[in-house]
Order: structure tokens, then C-alpha cells, then sequence
């Protein structure tokens, strides 16, 4: 799950970063909520809550799927922060633009 979750995650802050290059910097604590069984469907949904000079907060959620009735239930939720880099994997700056792109968004 945790997998799955770095997967998304860095996902998003690519796209919400406009760029192809992020690395996983922390993960805040995992609050697992309902368990997950082998089969069953996980959406996750993320949200952006801090774009920093070089970094980015997102908080991201997982949810239980039936197939059943459409129900969905949060299984866990956390905050994950990410890095933009170049290819050396050194740090960059995150556009102005990428910013302010977000900053009238919210």
C-alpha cells in the first residue's frame, strides 16, 4: 500500500509540478483507517496543500471501492512531500508560474 501510495503521489506532484522529474522526500504518518484485502479496489486522491520554493505538500487519500454498491471508504490518508529536481538529482526551483497557478486555484 505504501508502494501504491508514493506511486500516486509522486504522480500528481509531477503533474501538479509541471514536470517530470520529483523525488519522494517524507512521508508524513499514515493513519490506516479500514484494512485492505488482497482483490479489493483502492482508488487515491490527492490534493495540494503547500507548493515551497523546491517542494511540494500533497495530502493524499485512499479509499475502499465496492463494486457492489459504489460505496467508497477511506482506508488512509497522509501527507507526502516531494522535490523537484534536475537530472544530476540535484534540487530546482519549482516555477512562478506552477505557484501561482495553485495559489488562485485555492
Amino acid at each position: 500500500m505504501l508502494a501504491w501510495l508514493d506511486e500516486a503521489g509522486v504522480a500528481f506532484a509531477c503533474q501538479a509540478c509541471d514536470t517530470p522529474r520529483m523525488v519522494t522526500k517524507k512521508i508524513s504518518e499514515v493513519v490506516f483507517h479500514k484494512p485492505v484485502r488482497p482483490g479489493q479496489i483502492i482508488k487515491i486522491y490527492g490534493g495540494v496543500k503547500v507548493i515551497g520554493n523546491r517542494s511540494i505538500i500533497i495530502e493524499l487519500e485512499a479509499r475502499r471501492h465496492s463494486v457492489y454498491n459504489g460505496c467508497q471508504k477511506t482506508v488512509l490518508t497522509t501527507d507526502m512531500t516531494f522535490v523537484r529536481i534536475d537530472g544530476d538529482g540535484e534540487a530546482i526551483p519549482i516555477s512562478q508560474r506552477v505557484k501561482d497557478k495553485h495559489t488562485t486555484a485555492t
